[in-house]
């Protein structure tokens, strides 16, 4: 008898989900409904789009293995109607695929590129109704974070500004075949509705979360030379002194908003001052 087991590539941080009880409880987590539209990041073997196709008759997948593929449709013969698209997730546009409408999206991600996919669907929040995630339990630790922690960092404040961040399962390596070499978790994202998110320039937010937490062991006054004055953050009611693991995520928005003020005052006072004569020579 011949084995047709996919041989995992490392270099997709394959780890496909087999533990039966497992499967039961992340599905019971994402709650299919028939009509909704889910996308599926990285099906691997199916282990997950089965039950989910299942629930719903109809599904979406992105996987980046090529192997894989005639495996995932044959899974699927007459379970319900899947759909393949072979890519990179970061290339993917959520909202494009989304057609309108907003999509929940749920995936076993890769561990080598999670952040990356995290910031990549944040890109797309708008589209989005909510995401079930399978990562390592070190970024789901992070993500959930509190200021004052540790771990709390850019990722937990970039997602908790955007996204209701909720963990939700404990997963051990025996649980993956092969198995990891880390403890897993599952986690849940509701992004936030549009008026409670901030309400200052996303990339300006993005500035000054990666540049504080670049070293963290700075003051702000320190990590922040250069991009946000003294007087920036007496504004925003932030004390220099202080590390950017000790700002609550609002913080960071107050900030954002005190330097774009004090630019808007700069472009205004420039714009007010009186035009000096060119100096002709007869």
């Amino acid at each position: 008898m011949s084995d047709d087991r996919h041989i995992h590539k490392k270099r997709f941080g394959q780890h496909f989900l087999h533990d039966p009880g497992l499967l039961r409880k992340i599905v019971q987590a994402i709650d299919p409904k028939p009509g909704e539209r889910i996308v599926e990041i990285g099906p691997g073997d199916g282990a997950l789009t089965l039950p989910l196709l299942r629930a719903l008759g109809r599904l979406t997948v992105i996987e980046l293995d090529r192997d894989l593929i005639p495996r995932l449709r044959a899974a699927a013969e007459g379970v319900g109607e899947l759909e393949i698209l072979h890519a990179d997730v970061l290339g993917v546009d959520f909202t494009n695929l989304a057609q309108g409408g907003t999509l929940r999206v749920v995936g076993n991600l890769p561990y080598n590129i999670s952040s990356p996919i995290l910031f990549h669907c944040l890109d797309h929040v708008d589209s989005i109704r909510d995401m079930h995630f399978m990562l390592q339990k070190e970024v789901v630790d992070r993500m959930a974070a509190a200021p004052g922690s540790k771990v709390y960092g850019r990722l937990s404040v970039m997602l908790q500004l955007a996204c209701r961040v909720e963990p939700l399962l404990a997963v051990p390596p025996g649980a993956f075949r092969p198995p990891p070499k880390v403890d897993s978790a599952v986690v849940r994202l509701i992004p936030r509705a549009a008026g409670e998110r901030p309400a200052a320039d996303a990339a300006t937010i993005a500035r000054i979360v990666k540049a504080a937490f670049g070293q963290r062991r700075k003051t702000l006054a320190n990590a922040l030379h250069g991009l946000v004055t003294g007087e920036c953050m007496q504004t925003a009611g932030v004390d220099p002194k202080a590390r950017a693991e000790q700002l609550a995520p609002a913080a960071f928005v107050a900030l954002a908003q005190a330097l774009a003020a004090s630019a808007d005052e700069s472009q205004g006072t420039l714009a007010a001052a009186p035009r000096v004569p060119e100096n002709r020579h007869p």
